[in-house]
C-alpha cells in the first residue's frame, strides 16, 4: 500500500499543478528552465488560485497539440489492432498446430523480441527506405503490427488451453479457424487485455522511432512534442501532461480486471 501511494505521488502532483496559474507555475518551477542550480523547486500540493487557463492554452490556443495528439491515436490504434490480430493467429499456430520447424521458428521470435530497438534500428531504417515508407506513419505502424512480443505473450496462454476442448471441437467438425474463434479467443481474453494495455503504454510513449523515421514535424506524435514542451511552453507542461496521460489511465481503468487477471495467469502459466 505504501509503495502504491509513493508511485501515485507524481501523478497527483501533476494533476494538482495543472490547475495553477501561469504566474504560480513560473514562481514554483521556473528555475527548472534556467541554468541555475542554486535554487530549489517549490512543490505545492494546493494551488493558490484554481485556474483553467492552462487547459485553454493546450486544447484551444495550441492547435499543434491536438494535431499531434491525433497523430498518436492514428499510429497507436492501428498498431494495437494489427498486433492483436497477427499475434493471436501466430500464437494459436505455435501453440496448437503441428508443423515442421515450429520450435525453431518460435526460437527466432524470441531472439527478435529480446533484441533492443537500437540493434534493429539500422535494418528497419534500410527496409523502410527501400519500400518508400520513410516519413510516413506506415514506417512506425508496420513494424509495430508484426512485433514478436504479442506472439510470445498469447502463446503462453494458448499452450494451457485443454487439448480436450480442441479434440471435442474437431469431432464436431470444427476446423482450425472455427476452433480459434470459438475456443481459443474467448479463453485468452485476459491475455489480450494485458497485451492491449502493455502495447498502448509502450507505443503511446515512443520517442526514438518517430524522431528517426518521421522527418516532418507535422507527422510526429504527441510524445515527441511533450519531450520538448518544457523549453517551448513550460507554463502549460502540467496541463499537457494530464491530457497526455488521460487515455492511458482511462484504458487501464476500463480493462483493470482483465489486465490484472492476465498478468497473474501469465506468471502462473509461464
Amino acid at each position: 500500500m505504501a509503495a502504491a501511494c509513493v508511485m501515485l505521488v507524481p501523478v497527483v502532483l501533476t494533476f494538482v499543478n495543472s490547475f495553477m496559474t501561469e504566474g504560480e507555475i513560473t514562481v514554483n518551477y521556473g528555475m527548472l528552465g534556467s541554468n541555475s542550480s542554486s535554487e530549489l523547486v517549490n512543490m505545492k500540493w494546493i494551488p493558490d488560485w484554481v485556474s483553467f487557463g492552462q487547459y485553454y492554452k493546450v486544447l484551444i490556443a495550441t492547435p499543434q497539440f491536438l494535431h499531434m495528439f491525433w497523430n498518436s491515436v492514428k499510429m497507436v490504434v492501428p498498431i494495437i489492432i494489427g498486433q492483436v490480430a497477427v499475434a493471436s493467429l501466430a500464437a494459436f499456430a505455435f501453440a496448437k498446430l503441428r508443423f515442421p520447424g515450429r520450435e525453431s521458428l518460435f526460437f527466432i521470435y524470441l531472439l527478435a523480441m529480446l533484441m533492443p530497438f537500437q540493434v534493429t534500428l539500422v535494418p528497419n531504417y534500410i527496409v523502410a527506405d527501400e519500400l518508400g515508407l520513410l516519413n510516413s506513419p506506415a514506417s512506425i505502424v508496420l513494424p509495430g503490427v508484426f512485433a514478436a512480443f504479442g506472439v510470445f505473450l498469447l502463446r503462453q496462454f494458448m499452450l494451457h488451453i485443454p487439448s480436450a476442448y480442441m479434440e471435442a471441437a474437431k469431432m464436431d467438425g470444427a476446423g482450425y479457424i472455427r476452433s480459434f474463434v470459438t475456443i481459443a479467443l474467448p479463453m485468452v481474453k485476459p491475455g489480450i487485455a494485458a497485451l492491449v494495455v502493455l502495447l498502448f503504454a509502450d507505443y503511446w510513449n515512443m520517442v526514438e522511432q518517430p524522431l528517426i523515421f518521421l522527418h516532418d514535424a507535422e507527422l510526429q506524435p504527441l510524445s515527441v512534442f511533450l519531450s520538448r514542451i518544457q523549453k517551448e511552453a513550460f507554463d502549460v507542461s502540467f496541463a499537457a501532461s494530464v491530457v497526455y496521460m488521460t487515455p492511458m489511465l482511462l484504458l487501464f481503468l476500463c480493462m483493470e480486471r482483465y489486465f490484472i487477471e492476465g498478468i497473474q495467469l501469465s506468471g502462473i502459466k509461464g
